[in-house]
């Protein structure tokens, strides 16, 4: 691990940092589906449900699976599409939980 992504305390312990916030017309969402290739179903916080993809430039560098956190930037010309820009780390999402930016599923069986 870089120390630079993930900084530890003195007990080795990984620190919770402070998560990057959308800014402007990004939003947080979650991905419910991957559809292949880069495409995926991601349920985002202003209630809708947006087709997205990974950018080129991006392809390489994100792993994303069901159920991660990420941001994503809706299109301009198309809002039922976006790009993601960012994967949360576990640490950072605890962080956005607590901080009220994600919301705790609570679910009864």
């Amino acid at each position: 691990m870089d120390q630079n992504k993930h900084p530890k305390n003195q007990e080795g312990e990984l620190q919770i940092t402070r998560a990057p916030l959308p800014k402007g017309r990004e939003v947080i969402g979650t991905i419910e589906q991957r559809y292949g290739g880069n495409k995926m179903k991601v349920n985002c916080l202003d209630g809708k449900e947006r087709n997205c993809r990974v950018p080129g430039r991006l392809k390489r560098k994100l792993w994303l699976r069901p159920n991660d956190v990420v941001i994503i930037e809706p299109w301009e010309l198309d809002d039922t599409k976006g790009d993601v820009l960012l994967k949360y780390h576990s640490s950072q999402i605890e962080w956005l939980k607590r901080q009220g930016y994600i919301k705790t599923e609570e679910r009864e069986f």
